[in-house]
């Protein structure tokens, strides 16, 4: 085993991350602090992104006055649950994530050139705007809270109330805290291996 390597993590960790963690929709009061929402995000950033890219932004809204400009913008089904929640987190990514291309992945001058096409920036961006989403939720289930993702909402509108003027776009919003069991679904059957997995 290579020495970078240190073998497989305790199943007790593998439970906290993914067997065990549930999509909560109830919520403690208990606030999370900035310095928390600090390290998930120096775990999360750490992650690859094609050519280090790094397109991932991120919107923690923590004030009441903050949550009330997203809750208009929430599908009915989910606008309590999100002001009920700690912390209510916009998922979003930057179409201009080229520009910081010189900084971010320097051993290769051309780089920002890869993604002159908007069509081709687009797709960079969701995309690996996606995956550090995903980070960025794993990191919090590894620092103890629970996170509860959610395509309800109106995008357009949660644009231009938060990112108008820039080029930042909302991709989803994710509520953030530490979770009760109100309104805990039961765990869906999840695919096979066989079903959804090929080995060639």
């Amino acid at each position: 085993m290579p020495e970078h390597q240190q073998g497989r993590l305790p199943d007790q960790t593998l439970d906290q991350v993914f067997r065990t963690a549930r999509t909560r929709n109830g919520w403690s009061p208990t606030p999370v602090p900035e310095a928390q929402l600090r390290e998930l995000y120096d775990l999360a950033k750490l992650a690859p992104t094609s050519a280090n890219c790094s397109p991932g932004r991120f919107v923690f809204l923590t004030s009441d006055a903050a949550k009330q400009r997203l809750a208009p913008h929430m599908s009915s089904a989910n606008r309590a649950k999100t002001l009920s929640a700690p912390v209510n987190l916009i998922m979003a990514y930057d179409l201009a994530f080229a520009d910081r291309l010189p900084e971010l992945f320097p051993q290769s001058p051309t780089a920002k050139t890869w993604f002159a096409k908007p069509e081709v920036a687009q797709e960079t961006a969701f995309r690996n705007g996606s995956l550090q989403a995903a980070y960025l939720m794993l990191a919090a289930r590894s620092l103890g809270l629970d996170v509860g993702p959610m395509s309800g909402f109106d995008a357009e509108a949660v644009n231009a109330e938060f990112f108008a003027s820039t080029t930042w776009r909302a991709n989803f919003i994710c509520n953030l805290g530490h979770g009760t069991d109100e309104n805990l679904f039961p765990r869906n059957p999840r695919l096979p291996f066989e079903d959804a997995c090929q080995v060639l």
